[in-house]
C-alpha cells in the first residue's frame, strides 16, 4: 500500500511541476490555434428594418449582445431603443428584451460595454442640443447614470482600464445651417461619480492656416474653427493615456491627452493621388463594370472609423476612409464634375470637354470646396470625397505608413461585390474597422457599407497588412465587433456585424489548426 501511495505521489508532483513549466499567462492551445483565413458565418438575426442594426456591443458576464434600434426617425411611429439578445450561444441568437432611450432623449448612435457596465451615446430630440451618455447596468438594464455631453454624440467608448467613459460629439448644424454646435469630445471619470469634462479645440484654432495647409479643412458656411470641427470616432490606447479621434469631415485625427482633458495634437491627413500607380480608379457608374484607370484626381482621405494596434512601442492608427459630403437645405457640397456651375482651368485641364463625359470624369462627385488655387474662380485640382481605402497612420507623428491603395475595390470585384452604381461617388465607401488577436496573428477586419462586405487583413506587421478574405454581410455594415476567444461564449474569436441597411446581425468565427 505504501508503495502505491509513494508512486500516486510522484505521479501528482510529475503532472503538477509539468503544468508549472507552461507559462501561466500563455492563453490555452485552443486561442492560439485559431486561423483567421477560416473566418466564416455562423449565425444571423434580423431585428428591424433600416436604421436598426447600426451598432453592437457585447457583455462577457451577462453574455447578452446590445444593439442599437432606430426606425421611422421623425415620424409617429418612431423607435429608438436598445435590443437585448442571448448571447450565450451565437450560433442561435434569440431577442430577450430591449431598452427603451425615449426617457433620455432621440436616436441612441452608439453603444460600449465594460465590466457590466453599458453606455449608451443618445442625441437630444433637437440634434443641435446636447446629448446623453446614459450608463445601464448589463444585469438588469437599470440605469447607473446620466451624464450631459455635447451636441449629437456619435459615438461612445470605455478606456481599456474602465476608469473613463469618451464620446464624440459631433456638433452637425441644423438644416438651415443656422445653428452650428461645437464639435468637442468629453471625457467621463467613472470613478469620480461620473464627472463630465467637455473639451472643444479651441485652443487648436491658432493653428487653423498652418493646419489648411496640410490638408486640414474647415469649410461650413459662415463657419470658426470651433464650430467646423466635427468628431466622428475615437479609439483609445491600451495603457488609457491618450485618445485619437477622427475628425471625418475635417480630413483629420486629433490626439487627446486623457489624464489632462486636452487636445494635444491634430494630425491634418493631407491626399490620395488618383494619378498613380496603384491608386486607379473607376470615376463613372455608367462604365462596364469595374474599370480602373489613372485620373488627375485627389481623394480626401476623410476617415470614419477608427483603431489602435500598438507594436515596438508605437501605436499605429488604422482608418476606414469612407469620405462624407456635407448636405443640408441651404448647403449641399457635392457637385458633379459635368455640372455646369464646375468649371475646369483651361491650362491644367486642356481636354476639360473630355473629362465632363460621363464615362469619363462627368459623372464623379467633387466638392467645389477645394481646388481654386489662384483663386479666378475656376478649379485647378479635382477632389472627391473618401480614399476608397483605409490606411494606418503613425499615432506619434501622424505620418501615414501605409494605404491600401485600390486593392479594396479590386478584391470586391473579384469577388463580384463592387457596385458600380457607386463608382461616381465614394466606391465600397470602407466605413467600420475593428482589430483582435486570432491564434497568433494580429487581424484587422474592414466593414464596406457599399460593397455589404468585410475584408480580413494580417495586421500582425502594421506597416505592410496582407489581404485574407472577403466575408458578405448584410445590406450597409456600419458596426465591426470583435469578441476575443478569452471572452467568447464559445471560446473562439467571433466578428459580430451590424447593418443598418436592414437590420441585420450576422456573426463569424475561425477554425483551429490541427
Amino acid at each position: 500500500m505504501r508503495r502505491l501511495l509513494l508512486f500516486a505521489l510522484s505521479l501528482t508532483i510529475g503532472f503538477t511541476s509539468c503544468k508549472k513549466d507552461k507559462n501561466p499567462t500563455e492563453e490555452p492551445d485552443f486561442f492560439v490555434n485559431e486561423d483567421p483565413t477560416t473566418f466564416a458565418e455562423i449565425s444571423t438575426i434580423d431585428i428591424g428594418e433600416t436604421g436598426a442594426a447600426e451598432i453592437s456591443a457585447y457583455d462577457p458576464e451577462t453574455k447578452k449582445l446590445f444593439v442599437v434600434k432606430n426606425e421611422n426617425e421623425g415620424k409617429p411611429n418612431q423607435v429608438n431603443r436598445i435590443e437585448v439578445i442571448d448571447f450565450k450561444d451565437p450560433a442561435a441568437m434569440k431577442v430577450i428584451g430591449n431598452i427603451s432611450v425615449e426617457p433620455f432623449g432621440g436616436a441612441v448612435n452608439s453603444l460600449a460595454v465594460h465590466s457590466g457596465k453599458l453606455a449608451a451615446a443618445i442625441q437630444a430630440t433637437d440634434k443641435t442640443a446636447n446629448g446623453k451618455v446614459v450608463v445601464f447596468k448589463t444585469s438588469d438594464h437599470s440605469v447607473i447614470s446620466q451624464v450631459t455631453v455635447g451636441a449629437l454624440p456619435d459615438m461612445v467608448t470605455f478606456s481599456p482600464d474602465g476608469r473613463y467613459i469618451m464620446s464624440a460629439n459631433e456638433g452637425e448644424p441644423n438644416p438651415t445651417y443656422t445653428v452650428d454646435p461645437e464639435g468637442s469630445v468629453s471625457i467621463i471619470s467613472v470613478n469620480e461619480n461620473y464627472a463630465v469634462t467637455t473639451v472643444n479645440f479651441s485652443s487648436m484654432a491658432s493653428q487653423q492656416t498652418t493646419l489648411v495647409q496640410k490638408g486640414f479643412r474647415i469649410f461650413g458656411p459662415n463657419s470658426t474653427f470651433v464650430k467646423d470641427i466635427e468628431p466622428e470616432y475615437i479609439t483609445i490606447a491600451e495603457d488609457s493615456k491618450t485618445a485619437w479621434v477622427t475628425l471625418q469631415e475635417n480630413n483629420g485625427i486629433a490626439k487627446i491627452d486623457i489624464a489632462s482633458k486636452t487636445i494635444s495634437n491634430i494630425f491634418p491627413l493631407g491626399f490620395k493621388d488618383y494619378n498613380t500607380a496603384g491608386n486607379e480608379i473607376d470615376p463613372s457608374d455608367k462604365s462596364a463594370g469595374y474599370v480602373a484607370a489613372k485620373w488627375p484626381v485627389k481623394g480626401i482621405y476623410m476617415p470614419d472609423a477608427i483603431a489602435v494596434l500598438e507594436s515596438n512601442g508605437i501605436p499605429y492608427l488604422f482608418t476606414a476612409n469612407e469620405g462624407d459630403a456635407r448636405e443640408y437645405d441651404t448647403f449641399i457640397e457635392a457637385k458633379r464634375v459635368s455640372d455646369k456651375t464646375v468649371a475646369l482651368d483651361a491650362v491644367k485641364f486642356p481636354n476639360a470637354a473630355d473629362l465632363k463625359k460621363e464615362d469619363q470624369l462627368g459623372r464623379l462627385n467633387i466638392t467645389p470646396t477645394l481646388g481654386d488655387i489662384d483663386g479666378d474662380g475656376d478649379l485647378d485640382e479635382l477632389y472627391s470625397f473618401g480614399a476608397r481605402s483605409f490606411s494606418v497612420w503613425n499615432g506619434i507623428t501622424g505620418v501615414q505608413v501605409f494605404d491600401s491603395k485600390n486593392e479594396l475595390d479590386a478584391k470586391c470585384a473579384d469577388e463580384k461585390v463592387y457596385d458600380d452604381g457607386r463608382s461616381d461617388d465614394k466606391s465600397v465607401e470602407p466605413e467600420g474597422i475593428a482589430i483582435g488577436t486570432v491564434g497568433h496573428k494580429k487581424v484587422a477586419f474592414v466593414g464596406m457599407e457599399r460593397a455589404d462586405a468585410v475584408a480580413v487583413y494580417d495586421v500582425t506587421n502594421p506597416s505592410g497588412p496582407v489581404f485574407l478574405k472577403l466575408l458578405k454581410c448584410g445590406d450597409a455594415p456600419e458596426g465591426l465587433l470583435f469578441i476575443p476567444a478569452k471572452d467568447s461564449p464559445t471560446k473562439k474569436s467571433l466578428l459580430v456585424v451590424s447593418s443598418e441597411g436592414d437590420g441585420v446581425v450576422k456573426v463569424y468565427t475561425s477554425k483551429t489548426i490541427s
